[in-house]
């Protein structure tokens, strides 16, 4: 039966944002807020109260539409810049998805964390309060590249909080961001060079968006800064393979690379399509939905779950919080064609490669190792174990492979 094999709740995530900055990075368009407070509750000072609150009336809604999650096996904190907020905030927040839902045994707990914002003892509250990893916001180590970024902190900053964390018997990741103006090739090693020289055992590299509506975008459209270049980002993603795999930090997803064992089990669960809660302003929540007859909503037997996503601005999300309604602004249907396309997609982007028993599942047929054969030809991909897993090239080019993919299952 198509989908049976993934009724059973296997894990189970939580995501809190934390919309709140000391000031907004020149690239960045997330969903953040340099003001402390925004009203309607909605401020640093209430935050963790206004989140806890919500989980509540999350909980109560997965009851009442028969999911039935088990412990939350991952939290993950991101922003914004979670760590704004005081550290026993976030340690409250943990307490109650604990209460909520209860935490795994040994559940993995992040936090992002601007190095400007912590030091030991902020880090030594977080590890006594249940927290075992700490992602730092690092983007570059070369301090030009740090002002185009828009970016306050220094390298000493970042060194300096690892080794807090460290200490403190927490793992740490560094993010890094390839593709600034006036970036060369040199200044990229020297930041890569520099992420690993910290001891880390998780590194993310991501390449420059830009997004129009941004400050450098602004810029950008002006003349005033040059626009990034695809072939120079497909070369610094090359460097960092390199010098990565090199110190023994090898590629699970396509922009982050770890020492076996010490993936971001958070992460990986996006990847694999697990069910997540998504707290605070503008987070987005996936469930596999139980099954069940067609409830009105046009969820029936091509219903595979739900994607919902709260009210973006805090004011409007912390009125609905405190009516004890849950915050969303909008939801939609994941039909099973849907979720095999996503299956895809996420798959497509991992080590692990995309599993050929599942999607067959997924879709109703029996895929084989040849049919794929296309992508094989192209170098963008190879099986093993009967896995689909991109190559290098088929990383550099991944929205080829998935196109050809789709293509290939009907899709």
């Amino acid at each position: 039966m198509r989908g049976e094999c993934f009724s059973e709740k296997m894990e189970y995530e939580v995501y809190i944002h934390v919309p709140f900055c000391l000031r907004r990075c020149g690239y960045c368009d997330f969903n953040t807020y340099t003001a402390t407070d925004l009203g309607a509750g909605a401020s640093r000072g209430n935050y963790a109260n206004m989140v806890i609150r919500e989980m509540r009336t999350v909980r109560r809604w997965q009851l009442d539409h028969g999911i039935d999650e088990p412990a939350a096996s991952t939290v993950f904190f991101g922003g914004g810049t979670p760590t704004i907020l005081p550290a026993s905030d976030l340690v409250r927040m943990v307490d109650a998805i604990r209460d909520a839902w209860g935490l795994a045994s040994d559940a993995e707990i992040t936090t992002e964390a601007n190095p400007d914002t912590v030091d030991a003892d902020y880090i030594r509250e977080l590890a006594d309060g249940g927290f075992t990893r700490i992602s730092f916001g690092m983007q570059s180590a070369v301090p030009h590249v740090l002002r185009t970024l828009d970016r306050t902190h220094t390298p000493e900053n970042v060194a300096a909080g690892v080794l807090a964390a460290g200490r403190c018997g927490l793992r740490s990741s560094v993010d890094l961001i390839y593709g600034a103006p006036g970036e060369s090739l040199d200044d990229w090693r020297t930041s890569v060079r520099a992420a690993i020289d910290l001891g880390v055992d998780h590194v993310s590299a991501y390449a420059l968006t830009v997004e129009t509506t941004t400050k450098m975008g602004r810029r950008i459209a002006a003349g005033t800064l040059p626009k990034p270049d695809d072939d120079d980002e497909a070369a610094k993603y090359e460097i960092a393979d390199d010098l990565l795999s090199a110190a023994g930090l090898q590629w699970y997803e396509i922009s982050n690379w770890a020492r076996p064992g010490q993936e971001s089990r958070h992460n990986l669960g996006y990847w694999r399509n697990v069910d997540w809660a998504g707290m605070g302003p503008g987070a987005h929540s996936h469930y596999a939905m139980p099954d069940r007859p067609d409830d009105g909503r046009g969820r029936g037997e091509d219903a595979y779950g739900i994607r919902s996503w709260d009210i973006a601005h805090p004011r409007m999300w912390g009125r609905k919080v405190s009516l004890d309604e849950v915050p969303w602004q909008g939801e939609e249907t994941i039909t099973y064609d849907e979720n095999a396309e996503e299956t895809i997609m996420l798959g497509l982007r991992l080590r692990e490669g995309l599993g050929l028993d599942r999607l067959s599942v997924e879709l109703g047929r029996e895929l084989t190792a040849d049919m794929f054969r296309p992508v094989l030809d192209e170098g963008l991909a190879v099986i093993e174990n009967g896995r689909i897993v991109p190559t290098r090239r088929g990383r550099l080019l991944n929205d080829s492979l998935i196109a050809e993919c789709f293509g290939i299952c009907g899709l």
